[in-house]
């Protein structure tokens, strides 16, 4: 023994490290983020240096089968969005004065653009939106804490019909 205390990283289960370089890289951290949510106090935009930023506890569904399986609670981890390559903020449907707001996400996408390259779209639960305006793609998700148990206790459900 060194006497240092355990890492999650020396865990059976690594965090996830993913980088959206292309539309399919993000339609994948798409996957991953859906149903994530964050307080909107959780969230800054650099503009010097061309960065947007936001911390999300994210359903493990990566883990949700296993979990299942095993007849052990779902987890969730806190996870940092960062978007490099932002020229301009816009949203929609959100009040951004509203400091207690819980902000659920339902997907992230990109569109392409006229003025710059394109657009990250993070959608939100209630018809909000928020863009980053991108020179191009380049967005990563990383996991900074180990998984805790999902407070509902449940995974989400969406009703398709």
């Amino acid at each position: 023994m060194t006497g240092e205390d355990a890492r999650y990283e020396d865990g059976a289960e690594n965090p996830l490290r993913l980088r959206a370089l292309d539309v399919d890289d993000l339609t994948a951290i798409s996957a991953v983020l859906q149903d994530a949510v964050l307080p909107i106090t959780e969230m800054s935009w650099q503009p010097s240096r061309q960065r947007f930023g936001l911390l999300a506890n994210r359903f493990r569904w990566e883990d949700r089968d296993e979990a299942a399986n095993q007849n052990r609670s779902y987890e969730r981890v806190q996870a940092m969005v960062v978007v490099d390559r932002v020229v301009k903020m816009a949203s929609s449907g959100v009040d951004l004065r509203d400091k207690e707001q819980i902000l659920s996400l339902l997907s992230v996408s990109f569109e392409a653009g006229d003025d710059v390259d394109g657009r990250v779209v993070f959608t939100l639960a209630g018809d909000g939106a928020i863009a980053c305006h991108v020179e191009c793609l380049d967005l990563t998700l990383t996991d900074v804490t180990r998984p805790y148990v999902a407070p509902s206790k449940s995974a989400p459900e969406h009703d398709l019909s």
